[in-house]
């Protein structure tokens, strides 16, 4: 697949427009250090042709501190550019993972289950990684080079116009190579990144079910697959790489041709007395100058295939949009409890294969729901719709009177409080986890929900209460957990509470404050509970019988 050089540019455009005093700073430098390297091949000239005239050694001395102080301020300059390139090429790609991080959160529930942990790290970081050397290098070296490559042809041309027209006749060959060359290598590319991801996909995977892997004694399986795994990616990136060593030989090829005509040329010229051995050193040493830049060129075509193939992934990425889309310009839902309404609905996680069919029920603001029904028949598949992580295919959910398709999301996780069974802990502090990060929630405002919940001893009971560290997954017992997750969902102050199995794994320890926990953030709002357990379906005025047949609503 070939990348339009439109596409590239649009990119940097759009990713290097916020930085762009920086960029302004870094062209400066670039125009500055150009002309130097423009500059002192001059002097080298001056000093070659006075020395052969019998200039005293003084004047020779002079020119040569030129010569020397104008090297090391162009290797000054130079390093501050690559320094501040490599700034501006990283600023640009963090945002870009930003952007990749939202879409993908964005995305619905399914596109998640169909890829392991690992694919999404390797397509947010692995993906967008070589576009660090291409933001950086590109700006740095492609960008420089072009400028020093015009620059030294335009001097050539003003020493002697046959000089000029020899070696632009070579750098336009060279140049022309590259370009279409690079195109071969970029399905290399393609196929090493989807391999890449595909790698760590598997191995991310393997991870997170270590401890079943070891119980069950599959150590071997897993070993297999992983050099499997290796295998292919090492097919790939070798595929890529021949790629890259045809550029290279090709590259260096012309780069012997470019050096024997730059001898040739100077030779004719001072034979005929048209030039002198200083100038055509000079010549010479401006062929060197245009290999150096050809030769970063062809190393920069190498990370443009790379970023090509990189650009291409993000693209399809960045395409590929969420089916929970909104309808219309986004519906307020009532302040208070809300009261929800479920008509005629249908769900199946396989096309033709219902999970739910023609469910209907409906609530009043503040009353309270059971589900109950065999594992499998769908209780936590309600959840997840009312919730709005799927959208049924049939029949519809309203909200305080208004339908979840037409609601916005966020508008829609505010108001919609769900605690499951598996409580997911992160690294980090207590508050952290209660506050999912957000460090606008003030602490009073935390103690206070505790407070309600009559969490507050068990707050204070950890090691550095809101400053305790929680390990990931870890470091709290079941029934733990479940209190964290209740304060989670008392901050948001939903309108309607989802309780998905959140009291089967209770501890006796945590059991008699997990019972109040349920009752007070019941209080004034409409719920949903979910579960086996009688001491949680008595809270229930109604209870659902999810079965085979036709569903059944019971008073409590």
């Amino acid at each position: 697949m070939s990348i339009p050089l439109t596409q590239y540019w649009r990119l940097l455009r759009r990713y290097l427009r916020p930085q762009g005093p920086k960029v302004l700073l870094l062209g400066i430098l670039l125009l500055t250090g150009i002309g130097l390297q423009l500059y002192y091949p001059t002097v080298l000239q001056r000093f070659i042709d006075q020395a052969g005239a019998g200039t005293p050694g003084l004047r020779l001395l002079a020119l040569a501190a030129l010569f020397l102080g104008l090297a090391i301020a162009n290797q000054l300059l130079a390093l501050w550019a690559t320094y501040l390139g490599q700034e501006i090429g990283w600023r640009a790609t963090n945002e870009l993972r930003a952007e990749l991080t939202e879409h993908l959160l964005g995305l619905d529930l399914s596109y998640h289950k169909d890829r392991t942990a690992g694919e999404m790290i390797e397509r947010i970081d692995g993906d967008v990684t070589p576009l660090a050397n291409f933001f950086s290098a590109f700006v740095v070296q492609v960008a420089a080079n072009a400028l020093l490559l015009a620059g030294v042809l335009a001097v050539l041309y003003t020493v002697d116009w046959r000089a000029g027209l020899a070696l632009s006749g070579f750098a336009a060959l060279h140049l022309t190579v590259l370009l279409r060359t690079r195109h071969s290598a970029m399905p290399g590319w393609q196929a090493s990144r989807q391999a890449s991801s595909q790698f760590f996909g598997y191995l991310g995977e393997r991870l997170a079910g270590l401890e079943e892997i070891r119980a069950n004694g599959a150590e071997h399986a897993v070993r297999l697959g992983f050099v499997q795994a290796l295998r292919t990616r090492l097919q790939a990136e070798l595929k890529a790489g021949r790629g890259m060593a045809i550029m290279l030989v090709v590259s260096f090829g012309l780069l012997a041709v470019g050096t024997s005509t730059a001898f040739g040329v100077g030779l004719a010229l001072v034979r005929a007395g048209a030039i002198s051995v200083g100038t055509a050193y000079m010549i010479f040493f401006y062929t060197e100058q245009l290999r150096r830049p050809t030769e970063q060129i062809v190393q920069q075509m190498q990370d443009l295939a790379r970023a090509g193939a990189s650009i291409s992934r993000i693209g399809d990425l960045l395409a590929m949009r969420s089916t929970l889309a909104v309808h219309g310009e986004g519906a307020p839902l009532p302040d208070g409890p809300l009261a929800l309404a479920v008509d005629r609905l249908t769900f199946g996680y396989i096309p033709g294969v219902p999970v739910l069919e023609n469910l209907s029920f409906a609530l009043k603001p503040g009353e309270v729901l059971g589900v109950r029904g065999r594992t499998g028949i769908g209780k936590s598949t309600l959840a997840r719709l009312v919730a709005r992580l799927y959208d049924p295919v049939g029949g519809s959910i309203r909200l305080g009177g208004v339908d979840v398709r037409s609601v916005r999301l966020a508008d829609l996780r505010r108001r919609v409080g769900v605690v499951t069974q598996e409580v997911q802990i992160f690294r980090g502090t207590l508050r952290d986890n209660l506050t999912l990060f957000d460090a606008t929630v003030a602490d009073s405002r935390i103690w206070a929900a505790l407070d309600e919940l009559g969490l507050r001893e068990w707050a204070a009971s950890l090691p550095n209460g809101l400053d305790t560290e929680l390990a990931s997954g870890g470091g709290l017992s079941a029934g733990e957990a479940q209190l964290l997750a209740f304060a989670r969902v008392f901050l948001k102050d939903p309108g309607l509470v989802i309780l998905d199995e959140a009291s089967s794994r209770l501890d006796p320890v945590t059991e008699q404050r997990l019972e109040q926990a349920i009752d007070r953030l019941l209080l004034g709002r409409t719920a949903i509970l979910i579960a086996h357990r009688l001491s949680t379906l008595r809270r229930a005025g109604q209870v659902l019988s999810l079965q085979s047949g036709p569903e059944e609503v019971v008073a409590g």
